[in-house]
């Protein structure tokens, strides 16, 4: 890590602003799932055994510069709270007189979190000004909020221009270390599996990885885009009419390293705002009938994905199988869940890129069964694509 650290900072006594990712869901004015909030620990924990007054900072959702109730980061103070074992102090702004007393009146050890940075449209448009005022609270800047290193916001590299030392916490670390090995030095064989709707979101993607790899499996809706390249027939199913070319010259040029689905569960019916689906059967790919959806990969194909990945000792997996919001074409995805679950107890490193990805590892059930799951699903998959992190770049050099 080339890049200074929190443990490379003399904390005690300092005010340390902390930018975290407390973008969790809420319902009701309740926390759903505070998995960001416990990945957060770790180095809040640190700096506060150290001596530093913690000064914690995040967005929710998007209000687009406006105060929306709804997503408000108070109710992440009574879970804080409990994980921690110690009272959080809140404060209904994130600059101005109210949050610069409230820093000040902070003691050592004592944690504050301060109202959601994106009430003020400032925070995306990383105004320098904004970005002043918050760097006001600080004595010194530590990033921990790997899934926004890829924004140039004002939290996360207008305000460390304002500071001598801005240091990674433990979750950043642990984040870079993860999905730097799979660029750097990874064991083989080594096997990246990508998803999701469509090609154009993974062209970076697939152009990086694919001299890195062994293999790659390719499923969900861009492989349908990767069929029609090859003549085949695919109904009604998503089709990137556009990225035909590209998936042509990927088959032409690396043919020996894709692995697409051979077989697919299709439905004459599809809707999914109501998550309804018609009749379903499995077919051999390119043998989709006219109207009717490709909706996830078939029993063969999860065979022979099953093939590939038993023998990988690294993997990268980023998007879904099918349409794994639907009950009914979700086996594909929770299949290669459990894959790499399988081959993580066997000495394989597997990392989730966040995401979708991440959500089916937790719906099956094995998200502490694999090596890594990201927080950042768009960080991690800029980090794979070798493009450099705007909120890691500005972190102070060793």
């Amino acid at each position: 890590m080339k890049k200074l650290t929190v443990e490379d900072l003399d904390l005690k006594g300092q005010r340390v602003l902390m930018r975290v990712d407390f973008n969790v869901p809420l319902q009701d004015g309740r926390v759903t799932d505070d998995k960001r909030i416990r990945e957060a620990l770790p180095t809040i924990r640190y700096v506060a055994a150290k001596g530093g007054k913690v000064i914690l900072m995040s967005h929710l959702g998007r209000p687009k510069g406006e105060r929306v109730a709804a997503m408000s980061l108070k109710p992440c103070v009574p879970i804080l709270s409990e994980l921690l074992g110690k009272a959080v102090a809140f404060v209904d702004d994130c600059i101005g007189e109210a949050a610069e007393a409230a820093a000040a009146r902070l003691g050592e050890g004592d944690v504050l979190l301060m109202e959601n940075l994106r009430y003020h449209s400032a925070e995306t448009e990383n105004d320098p000004d904004f970005a002043a005022q918050l760097a006001k609270l600080g004595d010194i800047y530590v990033n921990d909020a790997f899934g926004t290193a890829h924004r140039a916001h004002a939290s996360t590299e207008g305000v460390t221009r304002y500071f001598d030392r801005c240091a990674a916490g433990y979750l950043m670390l642990k984040e870079l270390d993860y999905l730097g090995g799979l660029l750097a030095s990874p064991a083989r064989p080594y096997v990246a599996i990508l998803g999701g709707a469509k090609i154009s979101g993974k062209i970076d993607v697939l152009t990086n990885l694919l001299p890195r790899v062994d293999q790659v499996i390719i499923g969900g809706g861009m492989a349908y885009t990767f069929f029609k390249a090859r003549g085949m027939e695919i109904g009604n199913s998503l089709l990137e009419a556009d990225k035909i070319g590209f998936a042509e010259e990927l088959l032409g040029k690396s043919a020996a390293k894709l692995v697409l689905p051979v077989d697919c569960l299709i439905s004459d019916q599809f809707d999914l705002s109501t998550r309804k689906v018609g009749a379903l059967k499995e077919v051999q790919a390119g043998a989709i009938p006219a109207g009717w959806y490709g909706l996830d990969i078939g029993s063969a194909s999860i065979a022979q994905f099953r093939a590939v990945v038993a023998n990988a000792r690294t993997i990268v997996w980023n998007g879904p199988m099918g349409v794994f919001e639907i009950e009914e074409a979700a086996k594909g995805t929770f299949a290669i869940a459990h894959m790499l679950a399988e081959v993580t107890a066997h000495g394989a490193k597997t990392v989730i890129g966040g995401g979708d990805s991440a959500a089916a590892v937790r719906q099956a059930g094995v998200e502490d069964q694999v090596s890594h799951v990201s927080t950042g699903g768009g960080a991690s998959l800029e980090f794979i694509e070798g493009k450099v992190l705007p909120g890691v770049a500005a972190l102070t050099d060793r």
